[in-house]
């Protein structure tokens, strides 16, 4: 069965700041390696929805204030209804930092007005005020339904509480996660992620990749085998090494 997947890399020109284009390269890699042929398509401010319809999975990275003004405003008036549509179908997602803060419904910064969000999760930042403790730091988490340990590395001052509707990604065991009072990190709805995890997420955890990978193929395909196994020692003992610090 020849398999093939397309992956949307949204506004990689501006939101791919910390590291992001190493989540990408691993879902390419590990495709390649397993013999599954895949198409990044980059989508920019210019590219026509129609070729974010066409694809399989969606990623969307972090940004500075200025690119995600940018960016944000494209979203909410163009890609967004696109991103929420695919989602709502099942289709994977990784949305990290600035990103994961887009798909929720509002973020509110210390002084002015809300900011709307694309409402694809369940979900609102409430930046707390410039005295505010940034939240950095590296992460040691455990995702609620596996129990795996993941690990990343996080940097925001926004904080980000989940609605009735929405489950959290991961339990903290080391670090701030989502606000750094409910011990959660990140947040997971249907096939997709969101987190703020970043420097880049994927690498850290490989079984993550695969997680969307598989997701994908099987909302592409119908039934799909399991996916072969690869050699992780590397990322595994790079992943101890972060939990040991």
């Amino acid at each position: 069965m020849n398999l093939e997947l397309s992956i949307a890399w949204l506004y990689p020109d501006l939101m791919s700041t910390y590291g992001d284009r190493g989540n990408v390269i691993v879902l390419q890699k590990r495709c390649q390696w397993r013999n599954i042929k895949t198409i990044v398509t980059p989508i920019t401010l210019e590219t026509s929805v129609k070729e974010l319809q066409k694809c399989d999975l969606v990623f969307m990275g972090g940004a500075q204030d200025r690119q995600q003004k940018l960016a944000g405003e494209d979203f909410l008036g163009n890609k967004g209804p696109v991103v929420k549509s695919m989602v709502q179908k099942g289709i994977p997602g990784l949305f990290v930092c600035a990103a994961y803060q887009f798909v929720g419904h509002y973020y509110r910064p210390y002084q002015g007005a809300d900011i709307p969000g694309a409402g694809i999760f369940d979900l609102v930042t409430i930046h707390p005020g410039d005295q505010a403790k940034r939240l950095i730091g590296n992460v040691v988490a455990e995702i609620i339904d596996s129990k795996k340990t993941i690990v990343g590395f996080e940097n925001h001052g926004g904080r980000t509480y989940l609605g009735p509707k929405m489950k959290p990604f991961a339990r903290v065991k080391q670090g701030f996660g989502n606000n750094g009072e409910d011990g959660f990190e990140g947040a997971v709805y249907k096939n997709s992620i969101g987190s703020y995890f970043h420097g880049p997420l994927l690498p850290k955890n490989p079984s993550l990749a695969d997680w969307l990978i598989f997701n994908a193929l099987k909302q592409k395909y119908g039934q799909v085998p399991a996916l072969s196994k690869l050699d992780d020692s590397l990322a595994d003992k790079a992943r101890h090494a972060i939990q040991n610090l």
